[in-house]
């Protein structure tokens, strides 16, 4: 037997949208990562720095503190500073890439999600932040 992609990382999802919410957590949850969710930026924050989750997705257009902003923040944190923060978006146009590239986010997944890629992109991120650098 293989183990499950997620061989129980734990991933910190911000997403406002219950829907894209919900849907991410049970696709990664079935795969082996563990969850836990917030709804907006600073409820993120808050959460990344009590429990240091392998990786964030973080979706860029939260209400208040919107998900740029919210990695500028998680930067400034020797706490939460390396971990990986991967935009969720469905903001595809080149100059957005540029801007989320340029802002620091290790990568951006579209909205709305493949299902069936998801956790192995999830998975990738995962296992490009543990290489040695």
């Amino acid at each position: 037997m293989t183990a499950p992609i997620g061989d129980s990382r734990l991933v910190l999802i911000v997403e406002d949208n219950e829907k894209n919410l919900k849907l991410a957590r049970d696709l990664l949850q079935y795969h082996g990562f563990r969850t836990i969710e917030a709804t907006d930026a600073e409820t993120g924050l808050r959460m990344a720095a009590e429990s240091l989750p392998d990786i964030i997705l973080m979706d860029v257009e939260l209400p208040g503190m919107d998900g740029v902003t919210a990695l500028q923040r998680l930067r400034e944190d020797a706490v939460t500073a390396a971990i990986t923060v991967v935009a969720v978006t469905a903001s595809v146009m080149p100059v957005d890439q540029e801007r989320f590239a340029s802002a620091g986010f290790a990568g951006i997944i579209v909205k709305p999600i493949d299902v069936k890629a998801f956790p192995g992109q999830v998975r990738g991120y995962c296992d490009s932040s543990r290489a040695p650098q």
